[in-house]
Protein backbone atom coordinates (compact mmCIF):
# COMPACT_ATOMS: atom_id res chain seq x y z
CA UNK A 1 0.00 0.00 0.00
CA UNK A 2 1.39 3.38 -0.99
CA UNK A 3 -0.03 6.50 0.56
CA UNK A 4 0.95 8.49 -2.53
CA UNK A 5 -0.07 7.48 -6.01
CA UNK A 6 2.32 5.27 -7.94
CA UNK A 7 4.51 7.25 -10.28
CA UNK A 8 4.81 10.22 -7.89
CA UNK A 9 7.95 8.87 -6.24
CA UNK A 10 10.99 6.96 -7.46
CA UNK A 11 11.31 5.20 -4.11
CA UNK A 12 10.86 1.47 -3.69
CA UNK A 13 10.09 2.16 -0.03
CA UNK A 14 6.37 2.28 0.74
CA UNK A 15 6.53 4.07 4.08
CA UNK A 16 9.05 5.74 6.37
CA UNK A 17 7.80 5.23 9.94
CA UNK A 18 9.43 7.59 12.44
CA UNK A 19 8.85 7.36 16.18
CA UNK A 20 9.58 10.54 18.11
CA UNK A 21 11.46 10.69 21.39
CA UNK A 22 14.46 12.06 23.23
CA UNK A 23 17.77 10.16 23.38
CA UNK A 24 19.44 8.70 26.47
CA UNK A 25 18.53 6.44 29.38
CA UNK A 26 17.10 9.40 31.30
CA UNK A 27 14.24 9.72 28.81
CA UNK A 28 13.64 6.18 27.60
CA UNK A 29 10.55 5.65 29.79
CA UNK A 30 9.08 9.15 29.34
CA UNK A 31 5.60 9.68 27.93
CA UNK A 32 7.24 11.90 25.31
CA UNK A 33 9.09 8.80 24.04
CA UNK A 34 6.03 6.74 23.21
CA UNK A 35 6.85 7.08 19.50
CA UNK A 36 10.20 5.36 20.07
CA UNK A 37 8.47 2.65 22.09
CA UNK A 38 6.08 1.93 19.21
CA UNK A 39 8.92 1.73 16.69
CA UNK A 40 10.83 -0.57 19.08
CA UNK A 41 7.76 -2.82 19.21
CA UNK A 42 7.45 -2.88 15.42
CA UNK A 43 11.14 -3.71 15.19
CA UNK A 44 10.74 -6.55 17.67
CA UNK A 45 7.79 -7.99 15.76
CA UNK A 46 9.55 -7.87 12.40
CA UNK A 47 13.10 -8.85 13.41
CA UNK A 48 14.54 -5.42 12.61
CA UNK A 49 18.28 -4.86 12.66
CA UNK A 50 18.83 -1.21 13.52
CA UNK A 51 21.92 0.70 12.43
CA UNK A 52 23.11 4.24 13.09
CA UNK A 53 22.34 6.66 10.26
CA UNK A 54 20.55 9.97 9.65
CA UNK A 55 21.30 11.14 13.22
CA UNK A 56 19.22 8.24 14.47
CA UNK A 57 18.61 4.50 14.33
CA UNK A 58 17.16 3.05 11.13
CA UNK A 59 16.05 -0.41 10.03
CA UNK A 60 14.56 -1.75 6.80
CA UNK A 61 11.76 -4.25 7.37
CA UNK A 62 8.92 -5.93 5.52
CA UNK A 63 5.36 -6.19 6.74
CA UNK A 64 3.73 -8.82 4.55
CA UNK A 65 4.78 -7.70 1.03
CA UNK A 66 5.36 -4.07 1.99
CA UNK A 67 8.82 -2.57 2.39
CA UNK A 68 9.24 0.15 4.99
CA UNK A 69 11.90 1.77 7.12
CA UNK A 70 11.69 2.29 10.87
CA UNK A 71 13.45 5.38 12.20
CA UNK A 72 14.17 6.63 15.70
CA UNK A 73 15.68 10.13 15.47
CA UNK A 74 18.41 10.56 18.08
CA UNK A 75 18.34 14.32 17.83
CA UNK A 76 16.32 15.81 20.63
CA UNK A 77 12.60 16.10 19.98
CA UNK A 78 12.82 19.74 18.88
CA UNK A 79 15.20 18.79 16.04
CA UNK A 80 13.46 15.60 14.84
CA UNK A 81 12.91 17.04 11.37
CA UNK A 82 16.63 17.00 10.56
CA UNK A 83 16.83 13.22 10.98
CA UNK A 84 13.53 12.49 9.23
CA UNK A 85 14.29 14.76 6.27
CA UNK A 86 17.70 13.10 5.76
CA UNK A 87 16.10 9.65 5.72
CA UNK A 88 13.30 10.84 3.40
CA UNK A 89 15.86 12.22 0.95
CA UNK A 90 17.88 9.01 1.03
CA UNK A 91 14.84 6.79 0.40
CA UNK A 92 13.28 9.33 -2.02
CA UNK A 93 9.95 9.28 -0.21
CA UNK A 94 7.44 12.11 -0.41
CA UNK A 95 6.14 13.73 2.81
CA UNK A 96 2.81 11.92 2.24
CA UNK A 97 4.70 8.61 2.67
CA UNK A 98 6.18 9.59 6.04
CA UNK A 99 4.27 8.35 9.10
CA UNK A 100 5.22 9.97 12.41
CA UNK A 101 4.26 8.28 15.69
CA UNK A 102 4.12 10.75 18.57
CA UNK A 103 2.69 11.48 22.00
CA UNK A 104 -0.37 13.72 22.22
CA UNK A 105 -1.52 15.41 25.42
CA UNK A 106 -4.78 16.49 23.80
CA UNK A 107 -5.92 12.85 23.59
CA UNK A 108 -6.79 11.03 26.77
CA UNK A 109 -4.49 8.20 27.73
CA UNK A 110 -4.81 5.22 25.42
CA UNK A 111 -6.69 6.93 22.59
CA UNK A 112 -5.24 6.70 19.09
CA UNK A 113 -5.83 8.86 16.07
CA UNK A 114 -4.38 8.23 12.62
CA UNK A 115 -4.60 11.19 10.27
CA UNK A 116 -3.00 12.71 7.21
CA UNK A 117 -1.76 16.26 7.75
CA UNK A 118 -3.36 18.64 10.20
CA UNK A 119 -2.16 21.15 12.77
CA UNK A 120 0.92 20.92 14.94
CA UNK A 121 -0.90 21.29 18.29
CA UNK A 122 2.12 22.97 19.90
CA UNK A 123 4.21 19.81 19.48
CA UNK A 124 7.82 20.85 18.91
CA UNK A 125 8.72 17.60 17.17
CA UNK A 126 5.93 18.03 14.64
CA UNK A 127 6.87 21.67 14.14
CA UNK A 128 10.46 20.69 13.36
CA UNK A 129 9.34 18.04 10.85
CA UNK A 130 6.92 20.38 9.08
CA UNK A 131 9.61 23.06 8.86
CA UNK A 132 12.28 20.81 7.38
CA UNK A 133 9.96 18.87 5.04
CA UNK A 134 8.38 22.16 3.95
CA UNK A 135 4.85 20.90 4.62
CA UNK A 136 2.66 19.59 7.47
CA UNK A 137 1.16 17.04 5.06
CA UNK A 138 2.72 13.92 6.51
CA UNK A 139 0.80 11.13 8.22
CA UNK A 140 0.55 11.10 12.02
CA UNK A 141 -0.24 8.37 14.50
CA UNK A 142 -1.26 10.35 17.57
CA UNK A 143 -0.94 8.37 20.79
CA UNK A 144 -2.83 9.82 23.73
CA UNK A 145 -0.74 10.19 26.90
CA UNK A 146 -3.23 12.37 28.79
CA UNK A 147 -2.62 15.48 30.88
CA UNK A 148 -1.77 16.05 34.55
CA UNK A 149 -4.74 15.18 36.72
CA UNK A 150 -6.46 17.41 39.24
CA UNK A 151 -4.04 18.21 42.04
CA UNK A 152 -0.98 17.24 39.99
CA UNK A 153 1.46 20.16 40.37
CA UNK A 154 3.38 19.34 37.18
CA UNK A 155 2.95 21.47 34.08
CA UNK A 156 2.43 19.72 30.74
CA UNK A 157 6.14 19.91 29.81
CA UNK A 158 7.20 18.18 33.03
CA UNK A 159 4.35 15.69 32.71
CA UNK A 160 5.40 14.42 29.26
CA UNK A 161 9.02 14.18 30.45
CA UNK A 162 8.00 11.80 33.23
CA UNK A 163 7.35 8.05 33.10
CA UNK A 164 3.95 6.41 32.93
CA UNK A 165 2.25 5.56 36.20
CA UNK A 166 2.31 1.97 37.44
CA UNK A 167 -1.45 1.56 36.92
CA UNK A 168 -1.31 2.76 33.29
CA UNK A 169 -1.06 0.02 30.68
CA UNK A 170 1.87 1.44 28.77
CA UNK A 171 2.73 -1.85 27.06
CA UNK A 172 -0.88 -2.30 25.98
CA UNK A 173 -1.14 1.08 24.27
CA UNK A 174 2.28 0.63 22.65
CA UNK A 175 1.14 -2.72 21.22
CA UNK A 176 -2.15 -1.24 20.02
CA UNK A 177 -0.40 1.68 18.32
CA UNK A 178 1.96 -0.79 16.61
CA UNK A 179 -1.10 -2.74 15.45
CA UNK A 180 -2.52 0.48 13.99
CA UNK A 181 0.70 1.23 12.08
CA UNK A 182 0.63 -2.30 10.64
CA UNK A 183 -2.93 -1.72 9.43
CA UNK A 184 -1.88 1.57 7.76
CA UNK A 185 0.87 -0.34 5.95
CA UNK A 186 -1.14 -3.40 4.94
CA UNK A 187 -4.68 -2.04 4.48
CA UNK A 188 -4.42 1.74 4.21
CA UNK A 189 -4.95 4.85 6.29
CA UNK A 190 -8.74 4.86 6.01
CA UNK A 191 -8.99 1.32 7.37
CA UNK A 192 -6.70 2.22 10.27
CA UNK A 193 -8.87 5.26 11.00
CA UNK A 194 -12.03 3.14 10.91
CA UNK A 195 -10.62 0.57 13.31
CA UNK A 196 -8.53 2.65 15.70
CA UNK A 197 -9.71 6.27 15.75
CA UNK A 198 -12.02 6.53 18.73
CA UNK A 199 -14.62 9.23 18.85
CA UNK A 200 -15.39 10.86 22.12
Amino acid sequence: MRLCRRGESASTLELLVAGLGNPGPRHERDRHNIGWMVVDELGRRHAASFRSKFNGRIADVRIEDHRLALLEPETYMNDSGRSIAAAARFYKVEPADVLVVHDDVDLEFGRLQARAGGGLAGHNGLRSIAQVLGTPDFVRMRVGVGRPGRGDPRDVADFVLSPFEVHEDRDGIVARAADAVEVVVAEGLEEAQRRFNERS
